[in-house]
């Protein structure tokens, strides 16, 4: 077996179904893989959801591992790769889509550098635009302050301020990097019973440092490689809210603590100052939203413009009736269609999301379309067999 593929799931069914639909859509021949889902007890009943989207019957290299309760991320990982048979074991977050080409591409890249032992991709964010957190440099006591101080996002393409997300690198080259992302870490088995898998005192965020830097220690190199994905809900997406800010610091806390104990007592301090500040800051802007929301109520996304293109018009008016979408809709398919047809204007956009019929484009189509738009709108993917519509913000369904 060449891959064993891990995704870690909680309460993200249909995201979780994409990602796997772009799996088996992958030129990597699926006798050449294997995939684990660990479900951490998720409320909306991903596992039943799972069965009956993938019967066993079509898909016997899809194994489902269900936990009676969420044992983290670090710890969920683990119970599969201790089952997995892969030559290489890729780490994949659910709320990702892979380009076609991405897993063959990564396996051989992987198999020309021996000393490789983790390797990390190009991963884009749902407009298209580069997520910075595809590369990061080690957090060390500097990097780390440079980014809680904001030092890091002032001079982001300093060699002095700028490492922890690498940002003075070209993204379109592959590179030797020092931190890979656990949305996309393919990493060789070899190397992890070597260095050790994940550790479980992690609960999330901060494990995927923590293992790149044991293969950095224990002799490997990991890599960064231009090979697309999307990842809809990256750092971006959480950074602003109270749970991240707490749960994030307090990995990096766990990190100094066990790889740089030395400036442990003149760090812990200040870190847990800085992450009560950034918590009350959060929490503050998150009431003063929801206090303008009470005050000054808006029609439920009014300020939305979505286009769909494909050939189920019938079908996702409907939803868009149920949801009060403002939709245009272009009859096409892959075949007959090219993006300069939506007319998104460079000033004044016309629409805020771009909604693919995922019975009409493949999943590569729809990536590589929004990857080479003007990033003014967001991807959206239609699923005509369940009249759902999935968006990094939202879930529409005729059922919910």
């Amino acid at each position: 077996m060449k891959l064993s593929i891990i995704i870690v799931s909680y309460n993200v069914k249909y995201f979780l179904a994409q990602c796997l639909e772009s799996i088996y859509q992958s030129t990597l021949s699926h006798e050449d893989f294997e995939v684990f889902v660990v479900d951490n007890a998720s409320p909306d009943h991903t596992p039943d959801y799972l069965r009956q989207r993938f019967p066993a019957a079509d898909y016997p290299q899809l194994h489902l591992i269900c936990n009676s309760r969420n044992v983290g991320f670090g710890r969920a990982n683990n119970q599969a790769v201790k089952q997995a048979k892969g030559e290489y074991i890729l780490f994949l977050n659910p709320d990702t889509l892979l380009h076609a080409d991405t897993l063959a591409q990564s396996l051989a890249y992987a198999d020309a550098h021996p000393d490789l032992g983790g390797l990390g991709t190009m991963m884009l964010r749902d407009n298209g635009t580069f997520a910075f957190e595809s590369r990061r440099g080690l957090p060390t006591p500097w990097v780390a302050l440079c980014k809680m101080t904001g030092l890091s996002s002032l001079f982001p393409k300093s060699k002095v301020f700028g490492r922890y997300y690498l940002r003075y690198l070209d993204e379109t080259k592959a590179a030797e990097i020092e931190i890979i992302s656990g949305a996309y870490f393919m990493a060789r088995q070899k190397a992890l019973q070597e260095v050790g898998l994940f550790d479980e005192e992690f609960f999330m965020y901060g494990e995927d440092i923590d293992l790149s830097y044991r293969l950095t220690l224990g002799g490997y190199k990991n890599h960064y490689v231009p090979y697309p994905m999307l990842h809809y809900k990256g750092e971006s997406t959480q950074k602003s809210s109270f749970r991240y800010v707490h749960v994030f610091y307090t990995a990096m806390l766990i990190f100094f603590k066990k790889h740089f104990h030395t400036y442990w007592l003149g760090l812990s301090l200040p870190i847990k100052l800085g992450i009560l500040l950034k918590a009350i800051i959060s929490l503050t802007l998150q009431q003063t939203k929801r206090l303008q929301e009470f005050l000054i109520p808006v029609k439920r996304y009014k300020k939305h413009k979505f286009v769909y293109v494909g050939h189920h018009t019938e079908a996702i008016r409907d939803l868009a009736e149920r949801w009060w979408l403002d939709m245009d809709y272009i009859n096409a398919d892959e075949k007959d269609f090219s993006m300069p047809q939506v007319p998104i204007e460079a000033e004044q956009n016309t629409y805020t999301h771009v909604v693919f019929d995922t019975e009409d484009f493949s999943y590569s189509y729809a990536l590589e379309a929004i990857r080479q738009s003007n990033h003014k709108a967001y991807l959206g993917l239609y699923h005509p067999g369940e009249n759902v519509l999935v968006t990094a913000s939202r879930i529409f369904s005729i059922q919910a």
